[in-house]
């Protein structure tokens, strides 16, 4: 398959030993696409449309509601200076997944006219939602890693995405490798505030002792590969450096800046880089 841009809008995403054919991007929609054997049915009858909650793009406005605030504005300022250097290089986030990481990403994408996938999802998605999901990584879980490798493989061809990444994006060299396509970045979140969330959400069942321990131990499963990130961007570091006692007071744009000075770092970096490899 030929690496494709997505403003091409038509990325197609193959997963393997599953009974569709791929993942179409078209239109900022992601659509699942069955064998139809009705050739003289409707032609799009075989499309399953998937929640457009995955894949965002901003339009470049800037919202009249409480998101149009001063710190909002100064994201989208730091953004368009770090744009010029990024050149259209994608951003993969690393590390637990929290409302806190999601958040980060969908506003990281916003300030830089990016698109937003989580890889999770659209794995899960692709098999048939969460329990499917969880039902096929439990009866096949070299398949169901394939699966993860193809999603970002397709996802790690193309530019000016911002990718909230599973756990499977740091289990083996060939995944941390694909991830090397971009820039990625740490969201170290601790683990208190990531089992709150996740227990005040229902999105795990269990209560908070329960959730706690079992994203300590996800944690200390996946950390050597989180640590393989290009930056971390730390809530405990961020809310240090603005002398704030109270973690909850650090807020989504204030990591997010933090993510974009961690970019312009590292483009400053490869820009020196490359000055200093040219010939006299």
């Amino acid at each position: 398959m030929e690496k494709l841009s997505v403003s091409h809008m038509n990325a197609r995403f193959a997963l393997p030993n599953r009974s569709f054919d791929f993942l179409q991007f078209q239109h900022s929609i992601f659509f699942l696409k069955f064998p139809n054997p009705n050739q003289n049915s409707n032609p799009n009858s075989n499309l399953v449309r998937l929640r457009r909650l995955n894949c965002s793009v901003s339009d470049g406005t800037v919202p009249s509601s409480v998101g149009a605030t001063d710190s909002s504005l100064v994201v989208k300022k730091k953004a368009a200076e770090v744009s010029s250097d990024l050149k259209g290089t994608s951003i993969f986030l690393v590390g637990l997944q929290s409302s806190l990481k999601a958040g980060l990403g969908k506003l990281l994408a916003d300030a830089l006219r990016y698109y937003y996938f989580d890889s999770d999802s659209l794995v899960e998605e692709a098999v048939g939602g969460a329990l499917a999901a969880k039902s096929f990584r439990e009866s096949d879980t070299k398949g169901f890693y394939e699966s993860e490798t193809e999603v970002l493989k397709q996802l790690s061809s193309m530019g000016r995405l911002v990718v909230c990444a599973g756990n499977g994006a740091v289990t083996s060299p060939t995944n941390l490798a694909l991830l090397r396509h971009g820039i990625s970045l740490w969201i170290d979140v601790p683990l208190d505030l990531v089992a709150r969330d996740l227990t005040e959400d229902q999105f795990v069942p269990g209560s908070y002792p329960e959730v706690r321990d079992e994203q300590g131990a996800l944690y200390d499963k996946y950390r050597a590969g989180y640590a393989t990130a290009d930056a971390i961007v730390s809530v405990q570091k961020v809310a240090s450096r603005l002398g704030r006692d109270n973690l909850d007071e650090v807020t989504i744009e204030d990591l997010t800046l933090e993510a974009l000075r961690e970019i312009e770092k590292l483009t400053r970096v490869k820009k020196m880089i490359e000055e200093a490899a040219r010939p006299f």
